[in-house]
């Protein structure tokens, strides 16, 4: 019974809280202090403080923690899968629609549509990523690793992760 209340204290605000963590943050508080009574104003506050400071999506964090103190790894697994779970329904949903009407002129129209506007907006991303750096860094360390980036992957097809990975090294050594 207690998975079943951990599922239920974390779908619930999936599914209404439209917007992800921010928007779910009281109703998740509703559900764990008030219906459960599984944590105090207090040590809501501190899971809360915690998962801010944490990266990824506030919800998720919180599922985990809450979800492992009352019913241990189990229990963080049901939290987690619960928070995703409504969201995960509704795309597989929307995708299954979209597969079935894949050849409909609304469909394919809709993907051309699609496909320039995410180019235009990780083009102003990447633009926005480089300025930051030519300011933070100067140009010719962001130099430097735009030019080592670029050699490492369309050259000798290094992965991503480890030029990532390499960066970010670079970072710690030389802009520390």
């Amino acid at each position: 019974m207690t998975y079943w209340h951990i599922f239920l204290a974390f779908f619930i605000p999936g599914i209404l809280g439209y917007g992800g963590g921010p928007a779910s943050i009281p109703l998740i508080e509703n559900e764990v202090v008030d219906r459960y009574d599984w944590l105090s104003v207090n040590e809501f506050t501190e899971v809360l403080a915690l998962g801010n400071a944490l990266p990824g999506p506030i919800a998720t964090k919180m599922a985990g923690y809450i979800g492992f103190q009352e019913g241990g790894w189990l229990g963080a697994f049901v939290g987690v899968f619960a928070t995703v779970a409504p969201s995960l329904v509704l795309m597989v949903a929307f995708l299954g629609l979209v597969y079935k009407f894949k050849d409909s002129p609304r469909v394919k129209n809709m993907s051309i549509y699609v496909k320039p506007t995410i180019a235009v907006l990780l083009g102003i991303m990447a633009y926005q990523f480089f300025f930051e750096s030519f300011v933070g860094i100067g140009w010719m360390h962001t130099l430097f690793l735009a030019a080592a980036s670029f050699l490492l992957m369309e050259k000798w097809k290094v992965s991503p992760v480890f030029v990532i990975i390499g960066s970010l090294g670079y970072g710690a050594i030389f802009l520390a």
